[in-house]
Formats: C-alpha cells, structure tokens, sequence
C-alpha cells in the first residue's frame, strides 16, 4: 500500500514509541526478515555500477546471493536467529499497485535507454535501479542458500508482511524486520527498521512498539489501520487523517460527516481494511535454525 509519512506521524506523535538500538541488542533473539525487501536492497546495491552488475562465470547474476549471505553471516555473528518470510502470490486488492510498480519500471527502462545514448552517466546510475526487480528465480536462488546453510524459510501463503506480523503475534519470533511500514499495519508488535542495512552505513537499528503508539496516539488498532489507509490508498497527509480519526472515529464516520474531500466512489477501503485484519496466513510450527548442510 504504501503508507504516506507514517514514520514522521510516529516521530511527532509516538516519540516514546521508537527507540534506536544496536545490532547486538537482539542477541538470542529469533527475527522474521523480509526476504523480497531484502533482496530487492541487494539487487540494487551489491556489485552494482551503472547497469553493470555482480555475475559468475556463466553471466548470472548473484547480488542477491552475495548480498544475502554476507548480510546472514553478520546476523548469526551477531546472535540473532533469523527467519526469512518469503511473499506468496499477492492479494487480488495489490495487483493495481502491483500494475503501477510495472509502469515505473517500464518508464524507467524508457529513461534509461535515453540516458545510455546520451551517456550521462548520472542517470544511467539512477535510472538502472529503477528497473530492478525480483524473479521468482532470484527468490529460489536464495531460498537454497538459506537452506544450506541451515537458516529457515518460511513461504508465506500471500503477503510476507502479513505473515511475519502473524509469527510476531504467536510469539513465534520476537520481532519483524522490514522497510515496508505495512507491517505496523499488520499488527506486527515489535518492529524493526535497517536491520538489514550494512554495517558501513552507521545505523541505528530502530525499534517500534505498536502497543505504545497506539496508546500515545489514542487509538485503538482498528482506527490505526483506518489511519493507515487514509495516508496510503487515498494520500490524505497523516496529520490530517490522525485528526480525522481522532474527530470522527473511522472512515464510515468521516464519509457520512465531511464533504471536503472527493472520495472516488470505487474507493475499496473496506476490502483494504479486510485485508489487514484477517490476512491469509499460515501458522507452522516455530522455526528453528538447523545444521548446515556440508555438502
């Protein structure tokens, strides 16, 4: 969905909520990471110059390998027991985002080629990112990996995001780590942000807790997810849509009483909301890091 400045929202309204931590404060700790954010990071960063990336011998691409191992290495160095939450086929109510990231893409290999033939390489630089994607390929290439070396894969049946939260709230891992702020919308209790980050950018790992925003916020978790919706499907600000939910209690509510904004009457909000509170999930059995495999 992409929530609309939901993390300036939390700073200025829920500042107890967050807190910066260190790598090693998760020591012994089992964490569910988003494997296709992961992996997307990888893709465009390890190896990458232009539109030349890291390859083997046989011309294949392996960012996502090397970004994944390296990265994996440093989180068992560091005592934490990942889990990596790979994505399922996505719900029906995504694939109009999922047709607007595809449009980016197609736009941004349009820009590319021009800024090839032109040859400024400023843009090659940008553009070329905006061209990456995840395969189904790159997904099972680090799947293996994972495996061999004895780190445990989780399939989620749809959305990873929805799926980690789900662990999260069985007490099945301690907390998620994602980019994707969808995952406070999820419900997810404790969640992570630059878990993932490599260690020569300097930051901070930063926790969220939702209990305490919901709390510092004066919300319940259903008018969370209203807020959320409010910021991500229909772009009002977060300030605003805090207001509204605050004045008006849901989105019902704020329809029926304001006449201010012009709500395209297809709007799928319910389904929206459906979708964050009863996700398809799978609960299997906890997780556990196993013996690699020498061969």
């Amino acid at each position: 969905m992409g929530i609309k400045g939901l993390t300036k929202l939390l700073v200025d309204n829920a500042p107890t909520a967050m807190k910066e931590q260190k790598l090693e404060s998760y020591f012994g700790r089992r964490i569910a990471v988003d494997a296709s954010m992961s992996i997307y990071q990888f893709l465009v960063v390890v190896g990458r110059k232009g539109t030349q990336m890291l390859i083997n011998e046989a011309g294949e691409v392996t960012s996502h390998l090397q970004g994944m191992l390296y990265r994996t290495i440093r989180l068992l160095e560091a005592g934490i027991k990942p889990v990596y939450v790979f994505d399922g086929p996505p719900p029906d109510l995504k694939k109009q985002e999922l047709a607007k990231r595809f449009s980016k893409r197609a736009a941004g290999s349009e820009e590319l080629a021009v800024a090839i033939a032109s040859r400024n390489k400023e843009d090659i630089e940008k553009f070329s990112k905006r061209t990456v994607k995840v395969t189904q390929q790159h997904n099972e290439d680090c799947k293996r990996l994972l495996r061999l070396i004895g780190v445990p894969v989780v399939e989620a049946p749809s959305e990873a995001e929805a799926q980690f939260a789900a662990l999260c709230k069985a007490g099945k891992v301690y907390a998620v780590a994602s980019e994707d702020m969808d995952s406070l919308t999820f419900g997810a209790p404790i969640f992570l942000r630059h878990l993932m980050d490599p260690s020569s950018r300097k930051v901070p790992v930063m926790e969220f807790e939702i209990p305490k925003i919901l709390e510092e916020m004066n919300l319940d978790m259903d008018q969370f997810i209203d807020l959320c919706i409010l910021s991500g499907d229909y772009c009002i600000g977060g300030l605003t849509a805090l207001k509204l939910i605050h004045q008006h209690g849901s989105i019902e509510n704020i329809l029926e009483n304001i006449n201010k904004y012009q709500i395209p009457d297809n709007w799928p909000y319910s389904e929206a909301r459906l979708l964050f509170k009863e996700p398809i999930v799978s609960m299997e059995e906890k997780p556990e890091i196993n013996t690699p495999n020498e061969e």
